[in-house]
């Protein structure tokens, strides 16, 4: 059995990957444009890991099963899948980033209430302004904070904003049992929170979500983080209302161009913090990855159920 991974994996890694799969084989292509014997390779591979173009899933009738080397399947979502899952099983990373992701978001948070941010820009001015500075100072103790999407991410802001001292309430699917799942319900809540955590999907029901009028609920002086899809939020919207000073400060890890270009203006909008999609990394991340995928490969072998199956009627 073949298996194509175009994951960037280093040598430490191909090595021990390649014992780890035998007696089967592994071909590693180029994680950053497929060559023509790369592309050959894929269609004739039973299994394989990374992010594979869209294009070849259906020419590739001898796979079986992808692992993405992601959560996010947007790019996916347009093929056939009535016809592709007859044969081709699908799995994500999900839950994998939860505590990076988390933790990033209460990092910008934090740097945003207490003015990291400017202390680091009032260090390069080499300008002493002790007065303003602690004038503006907020805490996440007794912060009301809503968490907007209540999967592995969300589950992992709530632990780690209530051991803060915040007083947390969540938004998302029935199934995962917040405090509220309908949108009259989360427009109710908006104007109370203090920040507001988008961990949301990109599906057809999260894209535009936060738009002119539910970011307009937003209370004065509240502060938005995104960490799930830069297709949520209206930038412009949001832009609009950092630049009047209703809201006081925007953390976002996605946009909805990436990479942001020069051209944009949240690189010079108030108050806002761009960490540039690197909110699930960590220095053990390939490790992980690679470890996931060896433990589905386990479970495939035996025919066992895969672990984090992406469900296309849901998108995700």
């Amino acid at each position: 059995m073949q298996i194509f991974t175009n994951v960037e994996f280093g040598a430490r890694h191909r090595e021990g990957l390649t014992s780890d799969v035998a007696p089967d084989e592994i071909y590693f292509g180029d994680p950053e444009q497929l060559s023509t014997a790369d592309r050959t390779a894929l269609l004739q591979s039973e299994i394989a890991f990374g992010s594979c173009p869209p294009d070849l899933l259906m020419p590739a009738r001898e796979l079986r099963w992808l692992q993405l080397d992601s959560v996010g399947c947007d790019q996916y979502r347009g093929l056939d899948w009535e016809r592709l899952s007859r044969r081709l099983t699908v799995t994500n990373l999900r839950g994998f980033f939860a505590v990076p992701v988390a933790e990033t978001g209460i990092a910008s948070a934090l740097a945003l209430y207490r003015a990291i941010d400017r202390a680091v820009e009032l260090r390069r001015l080499r300008s002493w302004r002790q007065a303003e500075l602690r004038s503006q100072l907020r805490t996440l103790a007794g912060a009301n904070a809503l968490v907007a999407g209540y999967g592995a991410i969300g589950h992992a802001l709530e632990s780690r904003l209530t051991a803060f001292g915040s007083i947390v309430q969540t938004f998302g699917s029935p199934s995962s049992a917040p405090n509220w799942s309908t949108l009259p319900e989360l427009d109710d809540a908006l104007p109370r929170a203090d920040i507001v955590f988008l961990a949301l999907p990109e599906t057809d029901r999260t894209r535009g979500m936060f738009g002119a009028e539910r970011l307009n609920r937003l209370k004065p002086g509240a502060i938005l983080v995104n960490l799930g899809r830069g297709s949520v939020v209206d930038e412009n919207a949001l832009l609009r209302l950092l630049a009047s000073g209703i809201l006081a400060g925007a953390a976002l890890d996605v946009t909805q161009a990436e990479p942001l270009p020069p051209d944009s203006p949240l690189w010079t909008a108030p108050n806002v913090i761009l960490t540039q999609h690197t909110a699930g990394g960590s220095a053990g991340e390939l490790d992980g990855k690679a470890d996931v995928f060896l433990a589905n490969l386990m479970r495939y072998r035996s025919g066992l159920p895969l672990s984090g199956i992406v469900d296309w009627a849901k998108g995700y």
